[in-house]
């Protein structure tokens, strides 16, 4: 089995000096690829050195992370804006609306957001897409840029069916499921039910969200194992097949052009 974690952090500090034993782990388990979104100015280097000392396995995605969005919103856009072509990168992320904290960069964030939907579209790329408590505002803004030209994954889905029936009619986007899919009182599993298998890609957004029985711990890249696990059950399948199935489906969807499904 070659299983693909399409959201991964491995390139923060909460994994130094750790990330040559993490990825030695995960590639023993039967992980052979890690997507790594950006999310500022501030990560952009740290990221970049990871996927160059783990060519092959390690991929960035360049984009400006919704919490990081402030008054200096249009520097910032501008300086990550330039990073694109000096390198391949397999999605334009981690990029979205996140309200659960502050919403006082609002209209910032919606023109971040759709900015950077304009440069996936310029660029063939996919979006990674980080939505809290702003379900409405991204779809919006979604449809604004253009939904026929837009593909990409909701990472880190933890919507209600309602959200998830708006997000059938994209039908070139698909959903991230990671560790919360195993807590306890998660309906995620009832929700996904909502669509099949083939819109599912599996994610660990380490070091976030750690599957049970890890939660509340630094999660890390061999953990996705427990998500993948529930997925399988949830929809009726073997281990293998969800970790093929899922896998096609990132492929499909990301630009990692030597992978083969």
């Amino acid at each position: 089995m070659k299983l693909i974690d399409t959201h991964n952090h491995l390139y923060l500090e909460e994994f130094d000096p750790e990330q040559e034993a993490l990825v030695d782990a995960a590639l023993k388990s039967g992980i052979d690829t890690l997507l790594l979104p950006n999310v500022d100015l501030t990560t952009i280097d740290r990221m970049h050195n990871l996927c160059d000392r783990f060519p092959g396995f390690a991929y960035p995605m360049m984009g400006l992370h919704p919490t990081s969005v402030d008054e200096h919103y249009a520097e910032a856009l501008k300086k990550t804006e330039s990073y694109l072509g000096k390198r391949p990168y397999c999605a334009i992320g981690e990029i979205g609306i996140d309200l659960y904290w502050d919403k006082t960069y609002l209209k910032e964030q919606k023109i971040v957001f759709e900015e950077q939907l304009k440069w996936s579209i310029d660029l063939d790329l996919p979006v990674a897409i980080h939505t809290r408590d702003a379900y409405p505002e991204v779809l919006e803004s979604i449809h604004k840029v253009g939904a026929d030209k837009l593909t990409g994954v909701f990472h880190s889905f933890t919507g209600t069916i309602t959200d998830l029936e708006e997000i059938k009619k994209l039908k070139k986007f698909k959903l991230g499921i990671n560790g919360v899919i195993t807590f306890k009182n998660s309906k995620l599993s009832d929700t996904i039910l909502s669509t099949d298998i083939n819109s599912i890609v599996l994610e660990t957004d380490a070091p976030y969200l750690a599957p049970v029985p890890y939660r509340g711990k630094r999660n890390e890249p061999i953990y996705i194992w427990k998500t993948a696990e529930k997925v399988a059950d949830t929809y009726g399948l073997t281990l293998d097949e969800t970790v093929e199935i899922t896998r096609k489906n990132a492929l499909d969807l990301f630009k990692i052009t030597n992978k083969h499904a």
